[in-house]
């Protein structure tokens, strides 16, 4: 029967790779990153720009290049969900924030939904930004 022996040089190896992968960063994961509103207040009209920017939590960093395949916005904190309106997304000016023209008819609340892939990211953040309409 043979009996398997480390050199104590390679058992020290072995020991600090498991450790070093237990002490490493973790990884990011979606819950990592969120959208903000640039501003918290707008003039309703027909035809406002929503701006929000999309922070690295950990960081607090802006993080560009991300894919918004969903937008909507309503009147749902005025208790009026069923009250969207047409929402459509503008070029960026500026790396990490993503800009939206929409029809914001009345003062009131509403709520900005938007849906997002991140590069290196499997899972999709999704949003829920509340603001005022304000005359």
């Amino acid at each position: 029967m043979t009996l398997f022996t480390l050199k104590p040089a390679a058992a020290a190896a072995l020991i600090g790779l498991t450790f070093t992968g237990l002490f490493s960063p973790a990884w990011a994961q979606i819950q990592d990153y969120e959208f903000q509103l640039v501003k918290n207040e707008i003039k309703p009209g027909s035809a406002v720009e929503i701006a929000v920017r999309l922070v690295d939590k950990r960081s607090g960093k802006l993080v560009p290049d991300a894919v918004i395949f969903a937008q909507r916005v309503d009147m749902a904190p005025d208790g009026m969900e069923m009250m969207a309106e047409p929402i459509e997304a503008l070029p960026s000016v500026e790396p990490g924030i993503y800009r939206f023209k929409a029809q914001i008819p009345m003062a009131g609340g509403w709520r900005l939904s938007l849906g997002a892939k991140l590069q290196g990211e499997t899972d999709s953040l999704e949003n829920k930004l509340e603001f005022k309409a304000v005359p």
